[in-house]
């Protein structure tokens, strides 16, 4: 049997607990047993090596006021840029 390989998923956004949708984002990620993170946008900032760099791919949150939507489009920006996989949506 192959080892289990999964990949580590940084979602962008501004988690809300009583937002549903960010509440089915998290079950939609465990269900497919995937180690993930939310990472606010605030966070991104200049520097998204840094907070975006260990990830392996990037979910940018649905129905999320953003925080910093240049925090938002500078990781799409990273993903684009360095070729790490992104949904957006």
């Amino acid at each position: 049997m192959p080892p289990e390989v999964s990949a580590r998923i940084g979602v962008v956004g501004d988690f809300d607990a009583g937002n549903r949708t960010h509440r089915f984002t998290n079950a939609a990620l465990k269900h497919l047993a995937l180690d993930f993170d939310w990472v606010p946008t605030e966070s991104v900032g200049d520097r998204p090596d840094a907070s975006l760099g260990g990830y392996d791919g990037l979910w940018i949150a649905p129905a999320s006021p953003y925080r910093s939507m240049d925090g938002a489009l500078e990781a799409i920006r990273h993903a684009r840029e360095r070729g790490v996989p992104l949904v957006g949506t």
